[in-house]
């Protein structure tokens, strides 16, 4: 089982499975809503996530028509985003987890509109798009 929480410590999750390949997104989006060069998620099962605690303190925003991004109203720290077409999926952001893991990031998304003052300093594939979009 993994855990974890938001800055402040109002929500707490439990997931009781395992972590999807882990993504570095640099779409623009990503960059605003983490305030940084790119987002760090997961997919992960929607079924097998639970809030523990502070389900008054999680808000959504649509951030695009049927995406919702999830994030705690006290702190701000982003906890997931879902697809609308896609009910059974989150898209966990790794940087909320309390547990340890051994899973490390597997690729780069959006490579294409990355933020100019980051270089990319590994050797990690690194996709235009999307996961099933060209590489770079």
């Amino acid at each position: 089982m993994l855990e974890g929480r938001c800055l402040c410590g109002a929500i707490h999750y439990q997931y009781t499975g395992e972590l999807g390949p882990i993504a570095l997104c640099h779409c623009s989006q990503c960059r605003r809503a983490q305030g940084t060069a790119f987002a760090t998620n997961s997919p992960i099962q929607a079924a097998r996530f639970t809030l523990v605690s502070g389900q008054e303190s999680l808000k959504e925003y649509e951030s695009r028509p049927g995406k919702k991004r999830a994030f705690c109203s006290n702190c701000g720290s982003p906890i997931y985003s879902r697809l609308d077409a896609r009910p059974d999926l989150l898209r966990l952001r790794i940087g909320t987890l309390t547990s340890t893991i051994t899973v490390r990031p597997s690729h780069h998304i959006y490579a294409a509109s990355r933020a100019e003052w980051f270089e990319l300093g590994d050797e990690l594939p690194r996709y235009a798009e999307l996961e099933d979009g060209p590489l770079l």
